[in-house]
């Protein structure tokens, strides 16, 4: 066995932290790039109206339900009042996505059928997240993200 040397120790060491430095820099570059991070413009302005639009939403009474049929490759929404009767909702806004980064993100075009809203999605095996944005035929804003949790 060779002798250890200052030289060795400070290779050995040098090595070592490279290789710590270097993997968080690739780990840092791609939480940066896959993710932007944002759920506002600005969080300020955001929050200014954040209880107002809270109370409004809890008004309506509203209850909101997810599903995926993977053999008919179809997300399923149903908005329910109070009265456990469909909601009626005027418009509505549905960003699909992973709850990790950006890349997989889509807006499915959604027809309300049988009471509840459906969209054709090919989702593949994994965890989803559905931003859901609608009003009401009043103008209320409701908001609300769901997880969808898909078998394959």
């Amino acid at each position: 066995m060779a002798e250890m040397t200052g030289r060795k120790v400070l290779a050995i060491t040098l090595g070592a932290f490279g290789v710590i430095i270097a993997v968080n820099l690739v780990m840092a570059f791609k939480a940066i790039s896959t993710f932007p991070g944002l759920e506002v413009d600005n969080p300020y302005v955001a929050s200014q109206t954040f209880d107002a639009d809270r109370s409004a939403q809890q008004a309506l009474g509203w209850a909101l339900t997810a599903d995926y049929d993977e053999d008919a490759q179809e997300i399923t929404l149903r908005f329910t009042g109070a009265d456990g009767r469909p909601a009626a909702v005027d418009t509505l806004d549905v960003l699909v996505g992973r709850t990790t980064e950006a890349r997989d993100d889509r807006r499915p075009d959604f027809v309300l059928r049988d009471g509840a809203f459906r969209a054709t999605q090919d989702l593949t095996r994994g965890k989803w997240m559905l931003r859901v944005e609608a009003t009401s035929t009043s103008g209320t804003r409701f908001r609300q993200r769901l997880a969808l949790h898909v078998e394959g």
